[in-house]
């Protein structure tokens, strides 16, 4: 707007100029020549050299804006779109600029007429008046005038032209920046969206790619899967023949250890007279039952040792006969099975006893398997006579026995005078004792005899099963209030309700969580669940055993709120010993189907 203003302005100045021109000129002519040249000055100038500059700067902008548009549309066919909004919003402001232009100029053209007629009416008057005045004086006088003024008037119109000239070109010039300027922004506006746009486009065909390698990816992982669940169900159908043989090599190998046994005890007892050997018959055939069909429980079950165990047989039979307990000698194999497994040169682990004197006394010390036999053998006689172990089923005594074996025989005395004997009690009591006092985070097993005698062939059936040993335990706790040694055991940094925390704390004790037996819960649902996963739940209508765990519903809502271990079940009584009972350990019991009663996890001991 403002150049085009500049222009209309422009040429203003020059059409006045020009009057002034033709009037000079006039006054050197005659009247009727200057009144007709006046005339065709003022119809000329319509077509003056001022018009056409000024139609050509015109021309000029309009074919830059024209190619500006032509460039716009071109690069605009890539995103068509856009493009055509920002013309259709350009086309109307250039309509409405240009009716307000065509408006403005219209008036500004009328303006001009009006002026033009008014200078062109007093330009007559004047030149009418000085020829008069020229007529009337003398020649002499009149001369500079004619010479002089039509110079000077068309130096300064010269002048004026030339700065009329510049003022178009600067115009010209403005005007072309302007619409390359506004061209340029259109084009890098239009390739800026062109390349968004190949972005967009990139990254939909990458993610879609993405989105097929996912895919492919899925498949072969199924089909992966798919063929290592064909190949588990083969090596599952391999491993269930081969554990069937095993089972009934199993079998075979307890009749042959009892066989075996039975030949030692009467050799051993022949002296006692046919009494006493009717009665040792009578109780290995009883064991032998047990061994073969099972006594309800897995507690009664029989594990053969090793054939490394096995292969040693003749060695352990050698010194058993030697320091005189040859009726022992499946009992041997017991604990060498539970301390090695028959492997290593200390097969026995007799390093650390008393009556090692060759070697170092540490862990796997000996370093001849069997000097480990000899050193072992007069070990578990030391202990047996320590126990005061009448024969080979007397398992109480027996028990003591081992345990000395494992904790050192200065715990059967130990036992004897604080406990009247062996209890599962006594042996957590005597570790925690010693670990204390060596400054030692675990001293022994207090599980050792319940673990060597699941590989004495006869004598089971006489023992209570491993279901006793976590209410053995439990017991030793009556009375402690507030449940820190459990909770804290657990891993909690403060008192929580602590039922399950206790529980989970007595089935560590017995080595029961490290062997799978029973889970490590904090949330009695979580033991609920586990239970009902293996298998082992019965509902509350169920009389339970010794060693069952019990859970509790208060509400009878179906949430599962407090758990305890079940001492035993008698009379249709179900008696207790639980943690967080009014925030202690107490004793309890309920009336078999007790609606208080959610159900039990039944441990497969």
């Amino acid at each position: 707007m403002a150049d085009i203003k500049t222009r209309d302005a422009v040429k203003g100045t020059i059409k006045t100029l020009d009057k002034a021109v033709v009037a000079g000129e006039r006054m050197k002519s005659a009247y009727a020549k200057t009144k007709d040249k006046a005339e065709q000055g003022y119809y000329a100038e319509e077509n003056s050299p001022t018009e056409y500059a000024a139609d050509k700067v015109s021309h000029a902008s309009g074919r830059i804006r024209d190619e500006g548009i032509h460039q716009f549309n071109k690069q605009g066919q890539k995103n068509a779109q856009i493009t055509r909004e920002n013309i259709g919003k350009a086309k109307d402001k250039i309509a409405d600029f240009k009716a307000k232009r065509a408006k403005k100029a219209a008036e500004q053209k009328t303006m001009r007429n009006k002026a033009g007629q008014n200078a062109m009416r007093t330009i007559r008057q004047d030149g009418l008046q000085e020829i008069q005045g020229t007529a009337s004086r003398p020649a002499v006088s009149a001369a500079p005038v004619k010479t002089e003024t039509p110079q000077t008037a068309a130096n300064s119109l010269i002048k004026t032209r030339q700065q009329g000239k510049r003022t178009i070109k600067t115009t010209a010039r403005n005007a072309e920046k302007t619409v390359k300027t506004t061209a340029k922004g259109t084009v890098k506006a239009t390739e800026k969206g062109v390349k968004t746009a190949k972005a967009t486009s990139k990254t939909a065909i990458k993610t879609t790619e993405q989105t097929a390698k996912a895919a492919q990816k899925t498949a072969k992982a199924s089909a992966k899967a798919a063929q290592k669940a064909a190949q588990t169900a083969k090596v599952t159908a391999k491993a269930t023949a081969e554990a069937t043989k095993a089972t009934v090599k199993a079998t075979i190998a307890a009749v042959r250890a009892i066989i075996a046994g039975t030949k030692a005890l009467i050799s051993a007892l022949i002296a006692g007279g046919w009494i006493a050997i009717v009665i040792i018959l009578i109780v290995v055939l009883l064991g032998c039952a047990v061994s073969l069909f099972g006594g309800g429980s897995d507690s009664t079950s029989y594990t053969p040792v090793s054939a490394e165990v096995e292969a040693y047989t003749p060695l352990i039979q050698k010194y058993a006969k030697q320091y005189g307990i040859p009726e022992y000698v499946e009992l041997i194999k017991a604990v060498m099975m539970q301390e090695s497994g028959g492997k290593g040169s200390d097969p026995m682990q007799a390093a650390e006893g008393s009556f090692n004197k060759k070697y170092p006394h540490e862990p796997n010390g000996i370093k001849d398997p069997e000097y480990s036999i000899e050193c072992g053998v007069q070990e578990l006689k030391a202990a047996l006579v320590s126990a005061e172990v009448e024969n080979p089923i007397d398992m109480e005594r027996i028990k003591l026995a081992l345990q000395g074996y494992n904790f050192g025989n200065g715990y059967i005395s130990w036992a004897k005078t604080n406990y009247g004997g062996y209890s599962y009690a006594s042996a957590v009591e005597f570790s925690a004792m010693q670990a204390q006092r060596l400054g030692w985070e675990k001293y022994g097993d207090t599980q050792y005899p319940a673990h060597v005698l699941r590989y004495y062939p006869y004598g089971r059936a006489f023992t209570s099963g491993g279901n006793q040993a976590i209410v053995e335990v439990a017991l030793t706790q009556l009375g402690n209030e507030g449940g820190q040694p459990y909770w804290s055991w657990y891993g909690f940094g403060g008192r929580v309700e602590w039922c399950a925390c206790f529980t989970s704390w007595c089935a560590d004790q017995c080595g029961y969580l490290e062997s799978g037996i029973i889970p490590k819960f904090s949330l009695c649902s979580d033991g609920v669940n586990w239970f009902k996963g293996k298998g082992q739940w019965q509902d509350k209508n169920y009389e339970p055993q010794a060693g069952d765990l019990i859970f509790f519903d208060w509400g009878s809502d179906g949430s599962i709120d407090h758990v305890g271990i079940v001492e035993k079940c008698e009379n249709g009584t179900v008696y207790t010993v639980e943690g967080n009972s009014g925030d202690a350990c107490k004793q309890q019991s309920y009336p078999v189907g007790s609606g208080s009663i959610y159900g039990y996890g039944c441990p497969n001991y």
